[in-house]
């Protein structure tokens, strides 16, 4: 048995800088590969298809629910999105880490999938990103100077919503100071590297 990878399960609130901090941590770790989710949602301007997202017709996409291939899937503001099988144990298996960047809605159909499923847990580690306050939260998502108020509003209801579910995940990092958070957050991904049952299981037969 060779050595595994890592899904490394990912989620945050709106506004709590994950984008920034996980592009911070994939210059220091740019082995790291992203999950490329499903969507029915049209590319937008400058998206590839498979580079960005797989972009899918509702037809394939319900086949693939039909067939069992998502470890999670959800439909938000009637577009559907999803995070296939393949994209996380075609890379771990050959000992690949992958995130998966998703909210705490996919996040927890994968923990309770996981556990049911042995193979699938052995490799998942859930990660939550917080901010250092639910105020300096708000002050960011203002700060983006890019939403209305009933936007902002939204989104703050929103965020309380998944701050209350940190408890639910294996790690937290708050992200106050970026490059403290990011070196905390890659000094995290090697530790997963570290667990005995993702190391070669003949190592010193």
């Amino acid at each position: 048995m060779k050595k595994t990878g890592t899904a490394i399960i990912l989620s945050g609130p709106s506004g709590v800088g994950k984008s920034t901090l996980v592009a911070a941590v994939r210059r220091m770790m740019p082995e790291l590969e992203f999950s490329v989710s499903c969507t029915t949602r049209p590319p937008r301007t400058g998206e590839t298809d498979h580079v960005h997202y797989h972009f899918l017709s509702d037809e394939a996409f319900l086949r693939h629910v039909e067939a069992g291939d998502f470890l999670e899937h959800a439909g938000v503001f009637a577009r559907r999105y999803g995070t296939l099988r393949s994209e996380v144990f075609d890379r771990v298996s050959r000992g690949i880490d992958v995130v998966l960047d998703i909210d705490v809605q996919g996040a927890m159909q994968i923990k309770e999938a996981a556990a049911k499923d042995p193979a699938l847990q052995a490799v998942c580690e859930f990660v939550f990103i917080g901010p250092p306050s639910v105020e300096v939260l708000e002050t960011r998502l203002r700060g983006r100077a890019t939403d209305s108020e009933e936007q902002i509003l939204l989104r703050l209801a929103g965020a309380r919503r998944e701050l209350s579910y940190w408890k639910q995940y294996g790690y937290l990092v708050i992200n106050d100071d970026l490059d403290v958070a990011a070196a905390d957050l890659a000094a995290l991904f090697r530790s997963f590297r570290l667990k005995t049952p993702r190391q070669d299981q003949e190592l010193f037969s």
